[in-house]
């Protein structure tokens, strides 16, 4: 199947060009200029141009705090061209596969959020990523939506990255402890959407293969947590690893307020698709294995 994929450089992107051939797809990665989610013309001519079998959005704004002084560009990219690129695909009668993320609830919730759960964000990130999410649905009803959660990989700039990079700087390094959720890899989501990719294809709009599915790593865990286990397995490959200590969000404050409890329960795409979370602990493994260049062995 020929599939287009709006982003090139983002952690999915990159990650999906790698896994989807292997399936024997014909991928096309596409971003600026190249594909502009707010030229409505532009995402037109290179949907007509590529011809896809079934278009995936792997482009967002994700910059959570700058969000907060720059609504206007998380709106552009996260919401209208969202739908923008829905309406694109919806115009040739192809599905649309859109990621979307635990900020549009408000954390607050104490059990793990369903997908029917009432949402509320705290931040505009979230805000955007909500309306993208009801502009993507009004636009293609063969549309489904991943929200996920905790995105990581050896690309990019993500938490395991910041980890290594100030855990080589610091003798200790302070992580907040009271927010709880699960780490999702980038590898673990693009293979999920490659096995979802031919049911959607050939699902007409109303099948139940369509809708809002929440899809993340398992087991749970705390930024704490993720943490020490960044760094044992960073001290397992030779790495000099700093004393980590648990501090509440309070002690941590940021422009952008987060999820105290980012918990998705993912029971849905189980049931649908039977697709079930990936163990972030052994994708973890995998990621540090290709970030981390082992000590050179004295001969």
């Amino acid at each position: 199947m020929r599939v287009l994929i709006a982003g090139r450089t983002g952690q999915l992107a990159v990650e999906l060009m790698e896994r989807l051939p292997r399936d024997g797809h014909l991928v096309t990665a596409l971003e600026p200029p190249d594909l502009d989610l707010a030229d409505s013309a532009g995402i037109a001519a290179a949907v007509e141009a590529t011809a896809p079998d079934i278009v995936v959005n792997a482009a967002a704004y994700t910059a959570v705090d700058k969000a907060e002084s720059q609504r206007d560009l998380a709106f552009a990219v996260n919401a209208t061209g969202a739908g923008l690129l829905a309406a694109a695909a919806a115009a040739r009668g192809l599905p649309f596969v859109h990621v979307s993320t635990d900020y549009v609830f408000r954390g607050d919730g104490g059990a793990p959020y369903a997908e029917d759960a009432p949402t509320d964000p705290a931040g505009v990130y979230g805000e955007s990523k909500l309306e993208g999410e009801r502009a993507v649905l009004a636009a293609n009803p063969r549309s489904i939506i991943l929200r996920t959660a905790w995105v990581c990989s050896p690309h990019g700039n993500n938490f395991v990255k910041t980890m290594l990079r100030l855990g080589a700087e610091r003798e200790s390094l302070s992580v907040v402890d009271d927010q709880h959720g699960a780490p999702t890899f980038a590898h673990d989501l693009a293979d999920a959407i490659a096995r979802l990719i031919p049911g959607l294809v050939a699902a007409p709009a109303g099948s139940d293969a369509f809708g809002i599915f929440h899809l993340t790593g398992a087991p749970w865990t705390t930024w704490h947590g993720f943490a020490a286990a960044i760094f044992e397995g960073a001290a397992q490959r030779g790495q000099r690893v700093p004393r980590l200590v648990p501090i509440t969000t309070a002690q941590y404050p940021t422009p952008a307020r987060r999820p105290a409890d980012a918990r998705l329960d993912c029971g849905r795409i189980i049931r649908v698709h039977g697709i079930h979370p990936a163990d972030w602990r052994r994708s973890l493994s995998r990621c540090l294995a290709a970030l981390i260049t082992p000590p050179e062995t004295m001969s």
